[in-house]
Order: C-alpha cells, then structure tokens, then sequence
C-alpha cells in the first residue's frame, strides 16, 4: 500500500466515525478515539486493534491524529540526496523521530514519537474533518 493509498483510506473510515459522532462535543470526540474505546467500537479502524497492540505505548493513547500533521509524504519522493530518496519526514524534526533506509530509499520512523496522540496536542489542531488537519501533510506530495 504507497502513502496516498493509506491516507485516503484512513481519511474514509475517519470521516465515516465522525458521522456518527455529531452529538458529541469536540472534548468528547477527543475522548471517543482513546485507544481502548476505539479498539472495542470501530476494530477496523487501525490493523493493531485485533492483536491488541498499540502503535505507541503510552498510558492515555489518543488515535484520532493517527497520521500526524507532521508527516510529510510522497510516493514520488520528497528529495534526493546522493543515491538515497527521501519518501517521507518528519517536518519539525521531532527529537523522537528517526529514519529507516534501505536501497536507496529513507523513510521517517515515528516509532518513537508520541506527539499526535497526546489530548494536548490534538485540542490544539483539532477540527472534525481529520482531512483538513492532515491537509499539510500531503501538501509535499
């Protein structure tokens, strides 16, 4: 699956969770996609759910900026340097953050990374169109 492919896929199952969310206040919604909750309600949602993992372990897992707005992506590649091309990276340089390169090829790994799933951070660009927040994600592809 290349990058667009997954994010145009998760933006659908997103939009299609915030439908039924309407009633719900904004510090609701953040509550709702709690990892525990969104594991039992939506189990499609994200592959770990049924293997019961979590992407990051933490104790208050937050999946509603699975994606983060500081990822940035291309298929095509966002830059070259020597015989490597860079396919995605992390726009603020997060002291978390690492690569993983292979064949040419660089690819951010946010493994280490909890920014997007703290409640802080995602009352801060939070919007009900999980589309809008990740808009700049995509902007570099």
């Amino acid at each position: 699956m290349t990058y667009m492919e997954w994010f145009e896929t998760h933006a659908k199952k997103h939009a299609e969770i915030m439908k039924t969310l309407t009633h719900l206040s904004d510090d609701e919604v953040i509550d709702y996609f709690i990892y525990e909750n969104m594991q039992k309600r939506h189990p499609d949602f994200c592959p770990l759910y049924a293997k019961n993992e979590k992407c990051h372990e933490m104790q208050e897992l937050n999946c509603y900026l699975c994606g983060c707005m500081f990822f940035r992506f291309s298929d095509k590649g966002l830059k070259k340097e020597g015989d490597k091309t860079f396919y995605s990276l992390c726009s603020i340089n997060a002291k978390e953050g690492k690569t993983f390169e292979s064949d040419g090829s660089v690819h951010q790994d946010c493994s280490d990374c909890l920014i997007p799933h703290k409640r802080s951070v995602i009352k801060k660009y939070f919007s009900r169109d999980w589309k809008e927040v990740m808009k700049q994600t995509i902007g570099a592809s």
